[in-house]
């Protein structure tokens, strides 16, 4: 009657064995700090964009703050990557560095609100944006509403 038991709680020493083991083999990388990760892009140099007269020609980061949260453009093929205003920070992060020729700076600009509520929901991103992107030193150069 003792084998059975026994039996049991080797099948049991060996599941929490693996089970262990499994967890230890997946690496615990330290989640990076996107602050830190942005401070080390150089500071803006406006000598490198104080003459551009054509958003169009901009090539560092271009935000659109929307009713529903803030849009990355990717001039790359002209599309809007949605983003909650506290993921912004982390994406800019996740940019290469070839995406900074003009240093820590972001073009910026609202959507124009349709209504009462667009309004207040823009404000509030803007101010969101606005709050993270000065914790991580990082100038914003304000676009005018087309």
């Amino acid at each position: 009657m003792r084998a059975p038991h026994l039996a049991i709680l080797r099948i049991a020493a060996l599941a929490a064995l693996l089970a262990g083991c499994d967890s230890a083999a997946k690496p615990q990388y330290p989640t990076a700090n996107p602050v830190a990760q942005l401070q080390a892009i150089p500071p803006a140099d406006s000598a490198k964009y104080a003459n551009l007269r054509d958003m169009r020609g901009w090539q560092n980061p271009y935000l659109i703050i929307r009713k529903d949260g803030i849009a990355l453009l990717d001039p790359a093929d002209s599309l809007e990557i949605i983003l909650k205003p506290d993921e912004v920070l982390a994406r800019l992060a996740q940019l290469p560095p070839s995406a900074w020729p003009y240093g820590r700076i972001v073009a910026v600009r609202e959507n124009s609100a349709q209504n009462a509520d667009d309004g207040v929901a823009i404000r509030r991103n803007r101010g969101l944006l606005a709050g993270s992107l000065d914790e991580a030193q990082v100038l914003i150069r304000w676009v005018p509403s087309a």
